[in-house]
């Protein structure tokens, strides 16, 4: 069954410590992150700020670009923010909001 997923980029702070991740329920994720519930290199670098985030019809399509994304040089994720967040806001009241 197809179901919409994502893929989602937090940060420590502008042009800090970032992480990219997938899933299908982006605002728990970041929720998760936001509140240290997981341990783990989100939580000790302290990137709970959501700053990008992609939509995908599926969570196979969200992993296949997540690990695209990864092997990705970091200027090419910092620009990928950049254009349509370029004061690397956090988008999590955005997405939270009912």
């Amino acid at each position: 069954m197809d179901r919409t997923a994502y893929v989602y980029l937090v940060a420590s702070g502008r042009n800090g410590t970032t992480y990219i991740g997938s899933t299908t329920n982006l605002v728990k994720r970041i929720w998760e992150h936001r509140n240290a519930v997981v341990d783990g290199f989100t939580k000790e670098r302290n990137c709970h700020r959501l700053v990008w985030y992609e939509v995908h019809n599926d969570l196979e399509a969200a992993r296949t670009r997540e690990r695209q994304m990864k092997e990705w040089k970091r200027g090419w994720r910092l620009r990928e923010i950049e254009g349509p967040n370029p004061e690397w806001d956090d988008l999590f009241d955005r997405i939270a909001r009912p």
